[in-house]
């Protein structure tokens, strides 16, 4: 009888889901981007995005708060579709990308909320670090496309660009920029 349960236990055991065990995903540099908005003479918005943006995410499906990421952008990616705006963007004036070439995010905890997750973690701009909680939609369920597995994953947040020394044009440029990071995730290939 022990033999049997300690059987049972074993096959149990074995045939978990891998989801169950954290996995590791990296972002997928052409499915995505970072987007942000801010108000422009205080009568209308200005968005841009950044174009590079590379990554890590382990994911616990099994306690979705002991997940993690891990995401770089390439400050000099910034597009705003005028080259001008987006050369300013690039001087000491704003992002200083010769001094600062990227921006990360760490995050430090996840939390449930709702039908979501709350990420907290350590955003770095300009050289400067500060606390930001992003809403988190995701990730989804994994799908089998394009040669492997792939999930999706989107997030948002608010931030005080005084907050990370960026000051210039205060007036013309609001203080308050909204984020939107759009992603798709995709699992390492197997080795062979």
């Amino acid at each position: 009888m022990k033999k049997w349960i300690m059987a049972a236990g074993l096959a149990a055991v074995l045939t978990t889901p891998a989801l169950a065990a954290p996995s590791t995903w990296n972002l997928d540099p052409m499915h995505s981007n970072a987007e942000f908005r801010v108000r422009h003479l205080g009568i209308s918005n200005v968005q841009g995005e950044f174009t590079k943006i590379t990554g890590t995410v382990q994911i616990d499906d099994s306690d979705i708060t002991k997940s993690s990421v891990s995401v770089s952008i390439d400050a000099s990616s910034v597009d705003t579709r005028v080259s001008r705006r987006d050369d300013d963007l690039k001087s000491p004036n704003f992002f200083d990308v010769a001094k600062f070439p990227t921006i990360t995010f760490q995050s430090t905890s996840v939390a449930k909320s709702g039908d979501g997750l709350k990420v907290t973690g350590n955003l770095t701009i300009h050289g400067v670090t500060k606390e930001v909680t992003l809403e988190v939609t995701g990730p989804t369920a994994p799908i089998t496309a394009m040669g492997g597995q792939r999930r999706g994953v989107s997030a948002s947040t608010k931030i005080s660009r005084k907050d990370f020394g960026m000051t210039a044009d205060a007036g013309m440029v609001g203080d308050e920029i909204a984020i939107q990071i759009d992603s798709e995730m995709a699992a390492p290939a197997p080795p062979k």
